[in-house]
């Protein structure tokens, strides 16, 4: 048997060939822009509804866009953060995206990041996370398992000097999750594949 040794994931084309601003001003204007992705994204069939950008909090500038490639990679890692932070370290060239005095670095999500990249983002060295909701209404909605996360999932990564802006375009996030619940799309939790529909 021959062993892998190299993998990669890129963006899907819809994604690449999008003429995206330069700066989002607000935090609406970044949630936004993860809800739109999210939603495109599991209608073109790469994976779930979710989408992640990396920016500069300061100056609005759009460093990353991530969304969710599972489906498409055949790579149960490759959610919309881990996407968006690591093609942020790519064209930082670092993996420490806190490393740069010049850069205050946020992380938006449009909705609170799973165990897996929760750790992803105690790690990558951002220091902001803006996310549309975390209740359970993803879970809910979708059928994906988010896995566990602390009860103080807030306080922690506070303590990690990462702060944290919840309830932006939240309702927006809800609609996406409730379009995809309804189509009968491949939920692929670790426990197996299924739909909605099962």
């Amino acid at each position: 048997m021959t062993l892998s040794t190299s993998f990669t994931a890129s963006l899907p084309a819809w994604v690449v060939e999008r003429d995206f601003p330069s700066t989002l001003a607000t935090h609406d204007d970044r949630v936004a822009l993860t809800n739109e992705l999210a939603a495109r994204n599991h209608r073109e069939g790469n994976g779930g509804p979710f989408a992640a950008i990396v920016v500069d909090r300061t100056t609005g500038e759009l460093v990353s866009v991530g969304v969710n490639v599972v489906l498409s990679t055949n790579k149960s890692s490759v959610h919309a953060e881990v996407m968006a932070l690591s093609l942020a370290q790519e064209a930082s060239g670092s993996w420490d995206l806190g490393a740069s005095p010049e850069q205050y670095l946020e992380l938006v999500v449009n909705w609170r990041p799973c165990t897996m990249c929760y750790g992803a983002l105690v790690w990558s060295g951002v220091k902001h996370l803006v996310i549309a909701g975390d209740g359970p209404e993803c879970e809910e909605l979708t059928g994906f398992d988010e896995g566990p996360m602390p009860p103080d999932w807030v306080g922690e990564l506070e303590t990690r000097g990462i702060s944290v802006t919840i309830g932006v375009q939240r309702d927006e996030a809800v609609a996406v999750f409730a379009e995809y619940g309804r189509s009968g799309a491949v939920v692929y939790n670790a426990r197996g594949t299924g739909s909605r529909n099962d």
